[in-house]
Parts: C-alpha cells; structure tokens; sequence
C-alpha cells in the first residue's frame, strides 16, 4: 500500500526500540502481515504466525528471542498519540516480544505502567507515510479484525 518511515526512540526506549531493530536486521519482519486492523484505534503487525494471513495463530506469537522486560522509564513518557509505535502485550507484565501497532488517534488510556498492568509503552514514530497507515486502518476487516484483503509488508530496513 505504500511505503511508512518511522523514527525510533533508541535513546529513551532502548530495550523496545532495540529489540524492534535486531528482529528488523534478521529479517524477521519481512512477509508479515498486519493481523488486527481496528479503524480509528490502531494497525498491529509482527507475529510469525501472521506469514499466512488465515492463520488462526496470527497474533498468538512471540519473536525468536521471547519476550522482553517491560520498558517505562520515568524520561519516557511519550503517549500513545497518532502515529506513534508501541509494543503490543498480553496485558501481563513482561509480555511484550515482537509485535507492536501504530496508533491511529491518539489512545491515552494505553499510556504508561500501572502496579500489575503492563501498558503499551512508545518507542517509536512515524515520520512519512501516515497517510498508508490510515489507508491499512480503514481497511474492510473480517473476523477477529483482520483485513479481508491480506495487507503485507514486504520489507523492513534500518537505516544507522
């Protein structure tokens, strides 16, 4: 649908932003595809089960490595404003491995830890090409909000 360019917080959220890098820079991420598509909320993207698209696992997966330590440093407060990237989780503490979503308004309610829930923490924005997330967002969804028509994302790079 398009090209998206996104800018990640290395320097605030190292452990998030990392873990998205080393699993972009393995390949990991390439021939995915977005798995939950809720119109004005947000696009999720990154489980391996997600490589077929009718996979009843997609959304279900961890990334190679499982999951990762909860991130909410007191200097990163960022909120779940559109556009934004966070690491998508169970809920649990500690949940979060590979996959993440890219806010479509902005979802405050999402923002930052609580005592016994893990929130969605921001690691990330989008810098160009809003316009193709809004265009997957407002893609006609079927069963458990997925895109009827399979949304792919063929390659993600890292530029240094």
């Amino acid at each position: 649908m398009g090209n998206i360019e996104v800018e990640l917080f290395v320097d605030q959220m190292p452990i998030t932003a990392g873990n998205f890098i080393k699993l972009a820079k393995s390949g990991f991420y390439d021939g995915l595809h977005f798995h939950r598509v809720i119109d004005n909320f947000m696009i999720q993207f990154g489980c391996p089960h997600s490589r077929d698209p009718n996979s009843p696992r997609a959304g279900t997966g961890d990334g190679p490595d499982g999951p990762i330590s909860d991130e909410h440093p007191p200097n990163a407060k960022i909120s779940n404003e559109p556009g934004t990237l966070s690491m998508a989780n169970t809920g649990r503490p500690n949940s979060g491995s590979c996959q993440f979503f890219i806010n479509t308004k902005h979802n405050s309610y999402l923002d930052w830890f609580t005592p016994g829930n893990s929130k969605h923490p921001v690691f990330g924005r989008v810098v160009q090409g809003m316009e193709v997330v809004n265009s997957i967002g407002s893609a006609p969804t079927g069963h458990g909000d997925r895109p009827r028509t399979p949304i792919q994302m063929v390659k993600v790079t890292i530029n240094d």
